[in-house]
């Protein structure tokens, strides 16, 4: 990073009073890392982002680090960059020190405004910020009471500053409807909770011989898996080129995957709360929220860690020590069958290898874990926990939108919706997805037992076609296909995605968070693979009007048959908060899966020892 700075330095081209948003090694395309397979190099090179506070644009530069020159300059005109770290603490520091903020803090009973969490929101393109030069944030606050008080407990509803991050300077402010502040503190840390539970018996986990997954910088092996891990600033950890070994070879399955984007829409209609929404991918970036993690409990185990080197606003790297966790975890049965007529049972157990990170995006927590199974099959869980985020109601008053989780304290019915891209690479280069669903078979001839369903397969020709939602009512899955390459029974290999628990959203299609994040519209896209096509709400969804990303691309209809390729699958949480929920929310899940679908000629994980 400092080689980085070093080069736009002494090249003229860095904006004066620049905020760098991230620094991230520029990764070589498909067509780059099969040249380098026959022998060619790949220039080490940075991408920065970074934003220009006097222009008001982001600003994208390429610098080859091996010729330590500036290959590239491209300004994003009409574009918004998002928000740094450094701004997020910057603008609280604004917000509390203003006189007119601290004045309705006092006719809220508030007299410590050191004590008022500021959290500046992305405005989205509301009061017409997406033709608003500027880069714009509106903030939420809440009061703190006592020094270890949870905030959430006492939302400072009304009342709010909209800030030029560029600037740094108050907008405006907006005062209205005065709720009173919620009576409860809503503590939940371990020597505020009394007493605690004394009946549970240590558990001890254990690998006294070490782990069996080997760790080379980024790269892991375990059992027949092999992949790479890396991290950024907006997308936190990645996978790459994810295989599993067969006959002395790889096989690949996976060239990329990534959490793309995350959105959360809310549901209170009331004014400035229907506002509320996040693109915490695009606005801020999953990889700079993310937490160190402590050994026993983020994760449980013997425990390898690997620390992320992120860049601060001025380009300075920092390091966030234990990002990532990698770690094997017993997963109970993996197969069993008793044979009664030989009186013999054969049984295995199932170990997957784990790799994590948490993140902490304001209120809440999300933690990420990739696992990998002994049988080929690979797995994204997300755990959601964390704290609900809250705004204050009148005694006794309840809302159609919102759950009362606590006096006063009122949890709006809200969704999360992930965009994860998988740059699928099964078994080869060129695939191609079908969609296959379960039918019952009408009664008739053909079924006069009327027993009788079979499956229906249709190929996803084109990217418009490949456009798809969830039916589990049709226990629809997809596949992806190589046609190119067969199995020993004839059959061409495949990987099935499956989806797990989701959902659409509900919010309007003429929606301010609906326009600007139409990824959410489908459980499925698909698109011809363009290493440049990264982010499915647009490189820059800060203060956007929508319809950047992949309804964009998909507009040109490219074909599917076969191809490079890259699935989009977006999976969604619908959360209507309980009283169980607060003061802090136990954890919910969701996910998908990857499973061999012929990519084998039969069971991968007959080979595991007893």
């Amino acid at each position: 990073m400092h080689a980085t700075m070093g080069v736009l330095g002494v090249s003229g081209e860095l904006p004066t009073g620049a905020r760098v948003v991230s620094i991230t090694a520029e990764e070589p395309s498909r067509a780059a890392l099969a040249a380098w397979a026959s022998g060619q190099t790949i220039p080490r090179r940075a991408r920065v982002v970074l934003v220009d506070p006097s222009e008001h644009v982001p600003v994208e530069m390429l610098v080859d680090l091996d010729a330590e020159s500036l290959v590239e300059k491209r300004v994003a005109v009409g574009h918004h960059g998002p928000v740094t770290l450094d701004e997020y603490a910057q603008c609280e520091y604004v917000v509390r020190s203003d006189a007119r903020i601290r004045a309705a803090l006092e006719r809220r009973g508030v007299d410590a405004p050191t004590q008022v969490l500021v959290e500046p929101w992305g405005i989205g393109d509301f009061v017409g910020s997406a033709r608003d030069p500027r880069r714009l944030v509106w903030t939420l606050l809440f009061y703190r009471e006592f020094p270890d008080d949870n905030p959430y407990a006492k939302p400072l509803s009304g009342l709010h500053a909209i800030v030029d991050l560029d600037s740094m300077s108050i907008v405006r402010i907006d005062d209205h409807d005065v709720a009173p502040l919620p009576p409860g503190h809503g503590r939940y840390a371990a020597e505020q909770v009394k007493p605690l539970r004394t009946d549970l018996k240590p558990l001890h986990i254990g690998q006294p011989d070490g782990v069996s997954f080997t760790l080379d910088g980024g790269a892991v092996q375990w059992q027949r898996w092999s992949f790479r891990i890396g991290f950024n600033a907006r997308e936190g950890l990645v996978l790459h080129h994810v295989g599993y070994s067969e006959d002395g070879r790889v096989r690949s399955i996976l060239n990329r995957a990534s959490i793309a984007e995350l959105v959360i829409p809310y549901s209170d209609p009331r004014p400035y709360e229907g506002w509320r929404n996040a693109f915490d991918v695009g606005e801020y970036g999953i990889g700079i929220m993310t937490n160190s993690l402590t050994r026993g409990c983020d994760c449980l185990g013997e425990i390898r860690y690997l620390d992320a080197c992120l860049a601060d606003a001025s380009g300075r790297p920092y390091v966030i020590p234990q990002a990532i966790c990698l770690h094997e975890e017993d997963a109970g049965l993996l197969w069993k069958h008793h044979d009664s007529t030989l009186a013999t049972t054969e049984v295995r157990r199932s170990r997957r290898m784990v790799v994590s990170f948490i993140i902490t995006a304001g209120n809440y927590e999300y933690a990420f874990y990739w696992y990998f199974y002994q049988d080929g099959s690979l797995e994204l869980e997300v755990r959601l926990t964390g704290i609900v985020l809250t705004t204050a109601i009148a005694p006794g008053d309840t809302s159609p939108f919102g759950t009362v989780v606590a006096p006063g304290t009122l949890a709006s019915f809200h969704q999360h919706f992930f965009s994860i891209r998988l740059d699928m690479e099964v078994d080869g280069p060129r695939n191609w997805v079908e969609e296959i669903d379960t039918m019952a078979v009408p009664i008739g001839a053909d079924n006069p037992y009327g027993n009788a369903f079979t499956t229906t397969r249709t190929r996803l020709a084109s990217e418009r076609v490949a456009q798809r939602t969830a039916d589990p009512l049709r226990a629809r899955y997809w596949r992806i296909v190589n046609p190119e390459v067969t199995n020993g029974l004839g059959q061409p290999v495949a990987y099935r995605l499956i989806p797990g628990s989701t959902v659409l959203p509900f919010a309007d299609a003429s929606s301010s968070v609906r326009r600007r994040a139409r990824f959410m519209d489908n459980h499925l896209w698909v698109t011809a693979y363009d290493p440049s096509e990264r982010f499915p709400a647009g490189d820059y969804p800060t203060q956007s009007a929508g319809g950047a990303g992949l309804p964009e691309w998909v507009r040109a209809d490219r074909p599917l048959n076969p191809a490079a390729l890259v699935v989009w699958y977006t999976m969604g949480s619908h959360h209507i908060p309980r009283p169980e929920d607060w003061p802090v929310m136990p954890v919910e899940r969701i996910g998908f899966a990857l499973r061999p679908d012929g990519f084998f000629n039969q069971s991968p994980a007959l080979d595991v020892a007893p």
